[in-house]
């Protein structure tokens, strides 16, 4: 068996553990909690206080917090009190088993390596996300963006769609009839997918329907109805509802947004400066196989 069909079937029997032991802990711990409320006073704790020993090797608080941080969502679910206890056991077994192998092989050291350089690279990208983003920064974006801008119109409009020019000609005559009733006429003609709800088709703005169509409605008053209209789709015939002018949207309404490109682009900014300042050499790889990008036995 190779030391990759060996590491799957090891990792595969741990999750196969984690998955039978934590809900035994759910039964059996819980209740043990209960009765313990009254012991003796928490204790002091931080990152390095030391929960076990495993042959002088300290297993300590930072090592079980980020044990669950790890844990698929729906164990991290579960109460504090009952992932304790599970947790310390978990890591005491992980380190008996780790200090039982000779020699760490290739393939684990490079991993290692790959590991610590994505956590610390993210714990670098939350640096730069923390000074580049608070509310004087989301304030500034928000007015840079929307402070000069001019309002929108939008409209709101039904309409009827058919295939030929002929049968929208005697439509529109229809819907400019008195007391003619454009709902019931959209639901016993048109052909869109719209027509059972009257043709209603809601607020749009500038660039959300086909050109021939946007148009017409542009040149349109409330209640007017338009001429036929050819587009891509068929004809039509338009109905104006209501037009409205639309401002700047409020900054909540789009602050989630706003963040987010601010942190895109001070990790972009950051990531840039410290590419430029570093000295970078790559090796022509022009000449590697990229098969070998699936070979596994290089750890071999």
């Amino acid at each position: 068996m190779t030391h990759t069909s060996t590491r799957a079937s090891l990792f595969a029997a741990t999750l196969l553990s984690v998955s039978l032991a934590l809900p035994s802990w759910a039964q059996d711990a819980a209740p043990e909690a209960e009765a313990e409320t009254d012991a003796a006073p928490a204790m002091e704790v931080t990152v390095d206080t030391v929960l076990a020993t495993v042959n002088g090797e300290e297993i300590t608080l930072g090592h079980v917090v980020a044990a669950k941080e790890q844990l698929p969502q729906q164990y991290q679910q579960l109460p504090n009190d009952v992932l304790l206890p599970g947790l310390i056991d978990q890591l005491i077994q992980q380190t008996v088993l780790s200090q039982a192998i000779d020699e760490v092989g290739a393939g684990v050291e490079v991993r290692l390596e790959n590991e610590r350089r994505t956590l610390v690279a993210a714990e670098k990208i939350d640096d730069v996300i923390t000074e580049a983003v608070d509310e004087d920064a989301i304030q500034a974006a928000y007015d840079a963006q929307y402070a000069d801008a001019e309002p929108t119109t939008e409209w709101n409009a039904s309409h009827i769609l058919v295939e030929t020019e002929a049968e929208a000609a005697d439509l529109v005559e229809q819907a400019k009839a008195e007391d003619a009733d454009f709902a019931a006429l959209a639901k016993e003609f048109s052909t869109g997918p719209s027509g059972p709800n009257g043709g209603e088709l809601g607020w749009f703005s500038a660039g959300m329907m086909v050109e021939p169509f946007e148009t017409a409605v542009a040149d349109m008053a409330a209640g007017d109805i338009s001429d036929p209209v050819q587009t891509q789709f068929g004809w039509h015939v338009i109905k104006l509802n209501e037009t409205r002018e639309k401002g700047a949207p409020p900054l909540e309404e789009v602050r989630e947004d706003i963040i987010g490109q601010l942190q895109t682009s001070a990790v972009e900014e950051a990531l840039n400066a410290l590419m430029d300042g570093a000295t970078i050499e790559r090796t022509d790889v022009t000449t590697l196989d990229p098969a070998v990008l699936s070979d596994m036995s290089i750890f071999e």
